[in-house]
């Protein structure tokens, strides 16, 4: 008889799987920053592009495809373990910059946005969910914050990077042999250097417990509206998506239009990205505070943010204000996905998990339809007035809805098991 492995979870025993996983994030941030200053004005003055929505397009088919492949990496993750999946979105990011480079016509950059969309979902699925199967359950929130500070701080660096290329040499094909090269980079580590996680969830399991093995339909349905806490996540999640839609789309064009040059707003871009670092921060706060008091009031915060960028007209204001709206998301963005991870049963939490993301993402395409529709028929400006009033309203829904889901000191309860009927 095999004697019994002892296999023990926290951030310090695993450091060095742990910080692999943190630098993987950084790379699936740096590859879909390495688009966010570029590619909307490639569309505009390269791609001769000049319909508002066409130009959003783009980040409509990222972002549906991404919320369903979000569903479906929780699922497989749990069934085929962290690393196949891993593997798999780093295979999908191989031609994203060989399209991006000679895309002779905006629909080859839609393509290119369907790749991206899976290789966001799967790699940085696998990301979170490893580094929450490493460490320990009361530094959950402080691994959900280092894992999306990273990866936006790895958007930041790619849009500023990338904006810096272009500036000094061309639109294309120069910024994109950096992105290139971090995929070809993130590929290579994903096979060679890391380990499978999955058995680090299995750990924490207690089959017993009513709201175990849960099948994925009932997860499905628990996470989107059987339990007024993970509705009350899943709708901020999809609302404050609105915000990082309008950076992608609406804020580079916005700020051109005013006579920003692209290095400029590359840096404004780059500045509200930057402050999703905080998220390191931010995560541990609310592993001694609570989940629910940083998500209110960073809705809140991110509103204002994006409501003042149109108050105001000079470059030193919209740097400010872009900084004020990305506090607000590292005060929101990490603490809403530890919800779910909290109120899950390790049996299902990457399901679970799969099912908030794929609201949250969702918010992409929607955001990307309402903002692109809002710029064609109204004007710019009024993207941005509709994008805080969302904030605004979700924010409302979260105070009133949602209970604290922290294991120590958290009201939330799981839904009792319905009663059978008597025979």
């Amino acid at each position: 008889m095999k004697d019994k492995v002892e296999v023990k979870q926290g951030i310090r025993e695993h450091l060095g799987q742990f910080s692999l996983h943190v630098l993987l994030v950084f790379a699936t941030g740096l590859t879909i920053g390495s688009e966010r200053t570029v590619v909307p004005v490639l569309g505009e003055e390269v791609l001769g592009v000049e319909s508002f929505f066409v130009i959003g397009s783009f980040v409509v088919s990222f972002g549906f495809v991404k919320a369903l492949l979000n569903l479906y990496a929780g699922k497989w993750g749990e069934e085929y373990g962290r690393k196949p999946v891993l593997v798999l979105g780093w295979i999908t990011a191989l031609p994203i910059p060989v399209i991006l480079i000679y895309a002779p016509s905006w629909s080859w950059i839609t393509v290119g946005n369907i790749l991206l969309g899976i290789n966001q979902a799967l790699t940085w699925s696998m990301a979170i969910n490893a580094k929450i199967d490493l460490a320990s359950p009361d530094q959950r929130g402080l691994a959900v914050g280092i894992d999306e500070a990273f990866g936006y701080t790895g958007v930041a660096a790619g849009a500023w990077i990338t904006g810096v290329i272009a500036g000094q040499t061309s639109l294309r094909p120069e910024p994109f042999y950096f992105l290139a090269a971090v995929v070809m980079l993130a590929f290579l580590i994903s096979i060679f250097l890391i380990k499978e996680t999955v058995q680090f969830a299995q750990l924490e399991c207690d089959d017993d417990h009513h709201d175990a093995n849960l099948p994925f339909v009932d997860v499905l349905k628990r996470a989107t509206y059987g339990d007024k806490t993970l509705f009350a996540a899943a709708q901020a999640g999809h609302i404050e998506n609105f915000v990082d839609t309008l950076f992608w789309i609406a804020v580079p064009l916005y700020l051109t239009s005013q006579g920003l040059a692209i290095e400029a707003v590359g840096v404004v871009v780059g500045v509200h990205s930057a402050m999703y670092f905080l998220q390191i921060g931010t995560g541990g706060l609310a592993d001694r505070i609570g989940r629910r008091p940083p998500v209110v009031v960073g809705m809140f915060i991110a509103g204002a943010g994006v409501l003042g960028m149109v108050l105001v007209d000079s470059y030193l204001p919209w740097v400010v204000l872009a900084g004020i709206s990305g506090l607000g998301m590292a005060l929101l963005y990490p603490n809403l996905m530890t919800v779910p991870s909290d109120a899950a049963h390790p049996t299902w939490r990457s399901a679970g998990m799969g099912v908030y993301r794929m609201w949250r993402d969702s918010g992409y395409g929607v955001g990307a339809i309402l903002i692109g529709l809002t710029m064609q028929f109204v004007n710019t400006e009024a993207a941005f007035y509709m994008t805080a009033l969302l904030m605004f309203f979700s924010g409302a829904v979260v105070f009133l809805w949602m209970e604290e889901t922290h294991p120590d000191f958290g009201t939330h309860e799981p839904p009792a098991p319905a009663q059978e009927a008597p025979g």
